[in-house]
């Protein structure tokens, strides 16, 4: 298999959007200190207009669709005061250490192991089967959007989705499965006979997605993975992915709570959804990178008791009584329910001396990171995690050159900076 890298820049030539047409949603019933590794490039600022394609035959729709496009991405902002039609970031990719089956028999805390969770692969030989754009404007066109659950990052999500496709002029329609894998499948099914222009979706697994997209693929209907990244089977029938660098991300704050913790100590690790690719990246990133970098940082337990305060809490008091004083920071996959859970625990034991740090970031979060509670957390905004979806779809309606691989930006959120992040999306 060809690799690909990720240094594809998005198109130095960038088109934008306001809002006109309506975007309609329809929530159905089950029907910096970056890793050494890692060499962040940002993606073009916006501030170019966009040119036509040369034989693009868009004609009024596609230059009212691109003066849209650059007014969105000029005036339409994010709760926090961030433009939430961004353009994306991408990262240079290393190479692998092996192949695929060598590195799997690696220890869990070499970070090679998990190479090909980290970084996003595919065979370009495939590339051929995509649709090509229509070049003319995103203005009318129909998308849906079929994401993972029910939950409050993911009703934020969906009401920024709807903003920022009406800002370019699309309409679309939000379907939630509720973090079931049949239904998500049974979703998938009636989008395609909908025959939208374009079909997003946040995988359940990450595993299941190749036979997703490669169904919308070969329906001819253009295929774009959000926030959740799959393996490289998959991406051989996706358009494009866009969302966080969970990986980059977690590894950034594990720098800093190593360095909190002067190299030293215990750290146990509260995971997100088993197989969904945020358990890897938000337990293993930071896991391999305190490993790495901090080899007398000690992992103590990890544990998957999902988004319940009082599930979260039971297993912190739990590790508190266990391992006592050895017992010195915990990393969490959320920075709401389980952080309220985890601080809740360690309140009750009456210990002040247990950093926790989390990917984040809600209202909770930011609170606690205000109170102290909470040492730190990764910012990774909901809404311009939508926007960026958006703004890539538009941009290949567009007929703009867009790049396989895009990711919001983010920071790394202590109680100095937390102003900057506030009011929270979620």
């Amino acid at each position: 298999m060809k690799r690909k890298s990720l240094a594809i820049l998005l198109s130095a030539v960038m088109v934008v959007a306001g809002c006109l047409a309506g975007c309609g949603s329809s929530e159905k019933e089950p029907a910096q200190a970056p890793a050494e590794s890692q060499e962040s490039q940002p993606a073009d600022s916006g501030e170019k207009e966009a040119e036509a394609p040369a034989e693009s035959s868009g004609g009024s729709n596609l230059e009212e669709s691109l003066a849209l496009f650059d007014q969105a991405v000029a005036s339409v902002m994010t709760t926090d005061g961030h433009p939430m039609l961004a353009p994306g970031v991408t990262f240079d990719v290393p190479e692998a250490e092996g192949t695929a089956e060598e590195l799997d028999k690696l220890d869990d805390s070499q970070s090679a192991k998990w190479h090909f969770y980290e970084y996003l692969d595919w065979d370009e030989s495939q590339d051929a089967q995509f649709p090509a754009s229509p070049a003319d404007g995103s203005k009318g066109k129909h998308v849906i959007m079929i994401v993972h659950g029910a939950h409050a990052w993911t009703t934020c999500f969906s009401e920024a989705f709807e903003q920022a496709c009406e800002a370019v002029g699309m309409t679309c329609d939000i379907y939630d499965p509720n973090w079931d894998q049949s239904t998500q499948d049974g979703y998938i099914d009636q989008a395609i006979n909908e025959q939208p222009d374009a079909i997003g979706v946040i995988p359940v697994s990450a595993d299941h997605a190749a036979q997703q997209f490669k169904k919308i693929t070969d329906a001819g209907i253009p295929a774009f993975c959000v926030n959740t990244t799959v393996n490289a089977d998959a991406m051989n029938y996706v358009m494009a992915f866009t969302g966080p660098n969970d990986w980059y991300q977690m590894r950034t704050l594990a720098d800093s709570l190593g360095e909190a913790m002067n190299g030293e100590g215990g750290v146990a690790y509260i995971t997100h959804n088993v197989d969904g690719s945020p358990y890897y990246a938000r337990c293993y990133g930071p896991l391999t990178e305190l490993a790495d970098k901090y080899p007398n940082i000690k992992t103590l337990d990890i544990q998957s008791p999902g988004f319940e305060a009082a599930a979260v809490k039971q297993v912190v008091a739990d590790w508190i009584t266990k391992f006592g004083d050895d017992l010195n920071a915990i990393v969490l996959a959320d920075d709401s329910d389980q952080a309220i859970g985890t601080v809740e625990a360690i309140k009750a034991a009456g210990r002040d001396d247990i950093l926790v740090v989390a990917a984040g970031i809600s209202k909770q979060g930011a609170e606690l990171v205000e109170s102290g509670d909470l040492y730190m957390m990764s910012y990774q905004s909901c809404q311009g995690d939508a926007g960026l979806a958006v703004r890539t779809m538009a941009e290949y309606f567009n007929g703009v050159d867009i790049s396989r691989v895009s990711y919001i930006g983010t920071d790394v959120v202590s109680k100095d900076n937390v102003a900057d992040f506030t009011p929270c999306q979620w």
